[in-house]
């Protein structure tokens, strides 16, 4: 059993799933669009509300050479500075943002992308971390969000198995003895056939750790298949309305997306249970209708029980079908009714 704790919630196999909103550049640069996301998030059943802790300076240079272009995804011909302009959280918001998660009831908590975010993050006492996937190979932002001994959330989006064992080994080294690790597909949005969910158990046999998903898809099937396989982390970014633009609107669900999704999630979560083979609550009241032996014709006191006179049919009143080659070729002990259930104190 795999275990981290933020605040007084404890999350990891057999604790109910922990729903992170992600609210990434979905406030479209407006401190009150961001103030409504939590909320809306809250109403949708997310237990906490992610950002994103960084400028265009702390990611990367403004720079106009090749490198620095965008190719291949939604945001193709953009530069990196030109984008990160766009969807970062300016850092002044995030105590408002803070306190607002937490008089609703949420964890609130962020990314870092660097050391100055750690710090700032840490002047805000957040309960915990999430290392971005692009970021699990950056060892020295790494060993300083561990330094912290705060839980950390770890994607693990593009990563080899080598490179996530890498990262692990870091954090540990460092001292951090809570992590949970989130199985990514680092494309926006994320195709369902690139998730490879099966993975999801072989991480958490592999790094003894609670496992989870950060999905990038608009479709609420791998979250639901991700619990299946236990992971107890669903990641979603969330948006108030695709309509409204931002960065991540094409991977972005709106809240009753994503209140559709935490019932799935929930739902699957009361279905899996636990390995048990007790007869209980509805099954007990079903038990009636089973079959057992009845007599199906009239007999006299005497008569010899035969295929033709007694049945296996429903409902269970009578002796269970098993009994139905003992019964054979004896005889009725008194006068038999048609629908009589069958038991032994008329056999003779």
């Amino acid at each position: 059993m795999y275990h981290l704790n933020v605040n007084d919630r404890s999350i990891g196999t057999d604790r109910q799933v922990f729903i992170v909103a992600e609210l990434s550049a979905n406030h479209c640069g407006s401190l009150d669009t961001a103030l409504r996301l939590i909320e809306e998030a809250r109403k949708a059943g997310a237990d906490a509300v992610k950002v994103q802790t960084y400028s265009p300076d702390t990611m990367t240079i403004d720079s106009n050479k090749d490198y620095f272009q965008i190719k291949g995804t939604s945001w193709e011909g953009r530069s990196l500075y030109d984008l990160y302009g766009e969807a970062c959280t300016p850092w002044e918001w995030h105590p408002q943002l803070k306190r607002c998660a937490e008089e609703m009831g949420l964890v609130f908590f962020s990314t870092p992308f660097d050391l100055t975010a750690v710090d700032f993050l840490e002047k805000l006492n957040v309960p915990c971390y999430k290392v971005a996937s692009f970021e699990l190979v950056d060892h020295p932002l790494l060993a300083g969000i561990a330094a912290t001994g705060k839980p950390v959330f770890m994607s693990t989006g593009m990563a080899t198995l080598a490179e996530i064992d890498e990262a692990v080994r870091v954090l540990r080294a460092a001292g951090n003895v809570q992590m949970a690790l989130l199985k990514c597909t680092s494309a926006y949005p994320a195709p369902p056939e690139e998730m490879n969910l099966r993975t999801i158990p072989h991480l958490a046999e592999a790094f003894h750790v609670p496992v989870g998903l950060s999905d990038h898809s608009l479709e609420l099937a791998p979250p639901v298949t991700a619990v299946a396989l236990g992971a107890s982390i669903i990641e979603k970014h969330f948006t108030l309305s695709r309509n409204l633009g931002g960065a991540d609107r094409a991977f972005s669900l709106e809240p009753h997306e994503f209140k559709a999704m935490v019932d799935a999630v929930q739902t699957a979560e009361k279905a899996l249970g636990r390995i048990s083979y007790d007869v209980n609550g509805k099954e007990l009241e079903s038990r009636v209708f089973r079959r057992s032996l009845f007599v199906v014709e009239d007999m006299k006191a005497g008569d010899t029980f035969t295929e033709q006179n007694v049945r296996s049919i429903r409902p269970a009143h009578g002796l269970a079908p098993k009994y139905l080659p003992e019964i054979l070729g004896r005889r009725a002990a008194t006068d038999l009714e048609r629908g009589t259930p069958l038991g032994w104190n008329v056999v003779i």
